[in-house]
């Protein structure tokens, strides 16, 4: 049966591969909620529906959450904690379960070896106000939520026309030091689909093969 799905973020390019791949392989309607509408172009006005707001403003969040069978969260902010508190309490308050949530590799220090020294360094590993930090403090209040999340921490992006990622889950050392943003579009695609699989779990994703002291580009 087709999904409501709302994308938070639609405008970000993994979230554009994400809403190639449901386009191309479902029905489900998809809720593409950004702060800059402009930047989106609708394949297809059937099952395609912009929504201008922002993540920190619960008036423009609510209304979208409220129609929601499943919310994807792709963003970026120096208050993702706040904007992660947001998506909780509404999402609770109406009984949507599932959320595909894009966190950062390298937040529970997981990454190891010289990669994970290097990802530290650029990241600011250890540091509860850097970008790390605020990506941890993110992810706890998913975690901590009642939601069928489903968190996922990238390995770093790059822009290949390329679908070839493995995962590794929490507790275990991560792999691999890059990984396309196709493949994880494809991937949260995947898991919108077919959520319960993947409820309550949380996925390092990186490309096979791709060990190193840091990406190959570095």
């Amino acid at each position: 049966m087709a999904k409501e799905v709302l994308i938070l973020g639609a405008t970000g390019k993994i979230a554009g591969y994400a809403i190639d791949a449901l386009l191309a392989n479902g029905d489900d309607k998809l809720l593409l909620f950004t702060r800059h509408p402009q930047n989106i172009d609708v394949v297809d006005d059937s099952r395609e529906t912009i929504i201008k707001g922002d993540v920190l403003n619960i008036g423009d969040l609510e209304p979208a959450i409220e129609r929601a069978d499943i919310v994807y969260a792709n963003l970026r902010n120096p208050e993702i904690t706040q904007q992660a508190k947001n998506i909780v309490s509404l999402m609770e308050k109406y009984a949507v379960k599932p959320l595909i949530w894009i966190s950062s590799i390298g937040i529970y220090d997981e990454v190891p070896g010289k990669f994970g020294e290097w990802n530290n360094e650029m990241l600011g590993g250890g540091q509860k106000d850097s970008y790390l930090g605020t990506y941890r403090s993110a992810a706890d209040v998913i975690e901590n939520s009642a939601l069928d999340y489903t968190i996922i921490r990238p390995a770093w992006l790059t822009d290949k026309d390329e679908v070839d990622y493995e995962t590794t889950e929490k507790g275990e050392a991560f792999k691999g030091t890059e990984v396309s943003r196709k493949s994880i579009g494809n991937f949260v695609a995947k898991i919108i689909d077919n959520p319960a699989p993947y409820a309550r779990k949380n996925f390092g994703v990186n490309k096979p093969g791709t060990d190193g002291d840091k990406p190959a580009w570095y």
